[in-house]
């Protein structure tokens, strides 16, 4: 896909976002289904199911899915199909490339250990490893204007309002 091609698959969807803002407010959603015999739960994703259980820092075992990789794994797939679009709308060649997301988290705050100690992930540094003729400055806004757009990474940035109901 070129750049004309992006902009003509866009145009009719950027319209009526432009004379229907409300239609531009797309729901997202995931249900996870608990394991009753394990620490443990699945989660139905696109392309099949995946369990998700206790990282071997909380007592897992590493052989189910962890949530904070799960994380990591959704930042690097928002950032890399954003990257995609927005150089073929920059126009730019990318001969080959890899996002690549790394976190820490520290397991004392998850196991209850200090309560001083965050639970989550407290640092996520994203790398962008491009392959492409283009110079320094045109990769540079590449990856700028990749950040602005990032779902994901701007949903952690800024955080939604979350609502817990049960």
């Amino acid at each position: 896909m070129n750049a004309e091609d992006l902009r003509a698959l866009q145009a009719p969807i950027k319209q009526k976002y432009r004379d229907t803002p409300e239609a531009a407010r797309i729901p997202a959603h995931a249900e996870a289904i608990l394991d009753p015999a394990a620490i443990a739960c699945t989660i139905a994703g696109r392309t099949g199911p995946v369990t998700a259980g206790l990282h071997p820092a909380a007592g897992g075992d590493g052989t189910l899915a962890c949530s904070a990789d799960m994380l990591l794994e959704a930042i690097v797939a928002c950032a890399g199909v954003t990257l995609r679009a927005v150089a073929t709308a920059m126009g730019i060649t990318i001969r080959s490339g890899r996002v690549i997301a790394d976190g820490i988290w520290d397991a004392r705050g998850t196991l209850g250990i200090d309560r001083a100690t965050p639970v989550g992930l407290t640092e996520i540094t994203l790398k962008f490893d491009i392959d492409s003729d283009a110079d320094a400055a045109k990769l540079e806004r590449l990856i700028q204007t990749t950040e602005r757009y990032c779902v994901i990474l701007q949903t952690l940035r800024t955080p939604p309002t979350v609502t817990l109901v049960g």
